[in-house]
């Protein structure tokens, strides 16, 4: 089988995790969706974690590339442009918060799911922090970050702009190094 068959399945797996969460689709309503045969889903993931993690794995890659592929060279406008860039993703695609805690939180005890979110979220921050010129600031770049995903329900637009505020006092202040 082909990398566009593996696509086509992980696609398919993550917005049914999307829609439904990760308790409620059996392993039939994962293979419809993945739009192959039981055995061609088993062949590429073998188990319901397996699956997870292959969905997981597949948006990490979809994100990184949104947020921080083609940045303005200017640090303060790349700064910007993750932000907007992440509000587009919460308003096109995961309006309910972050599918990565969502996964730790309805699995609390897989070490690979926290391994994972763990990943994901460092190397966000790393290479956020290089592209708009604040490294060392990993943890507070972090937390901007999550604040405006995970209040992004809540508070919509007023997330993206608090975000902006904090980032700006972040850039104003004397940036670790």
């Amino acid at each position: 089988m082909s990398d566009s068959t593996k696509t086509a399945i992980v696609t398919g797996l993550e917005q049914t995790f999307v829609r439904q969460g990760f308790a409620k689709p059996g392993v039939d309503e994962l293979r419809a969706a993945a739009g192959v045969s039981l055995r061609t889903l088993y062949k590429y993931y073998p188990s319901r974690d397996a699956m997870i993690l292959g969905a997981l794995e597949h948006r990490h890659g979809r994100y990184v590339e949104r947020l921080l592929d083609g940045l303005p060279a200017d640090p303060k406008e790349a700064l910007d442009a993750v932000l907007e860039r992440v509000a587009g993703w919460m308003r096109e695609e995961a309006g309910h918060g972050c599918l990565f805690h969502g996964a730790v939180a309805a699995m609390p005890e897989s070490d690979a799911l926290r391994e994972l979110l763990e990943r994901h979220k460092g190397e966000i921050a790393r290479r956020m922090a290089a592209a708009v010129g604040l490294s060392g600031n990993e943890a507070e770049l972090t937390l901007i970050l999550e604040g405006l995903t995970q209040s992004w329900a809540l508070n919509g637009e007023d997330a993206l702009r608090a975000a902006k505020r904090l980032a700006g006092c972040l850039v104003a202040c004397e940036p670790k190094s």
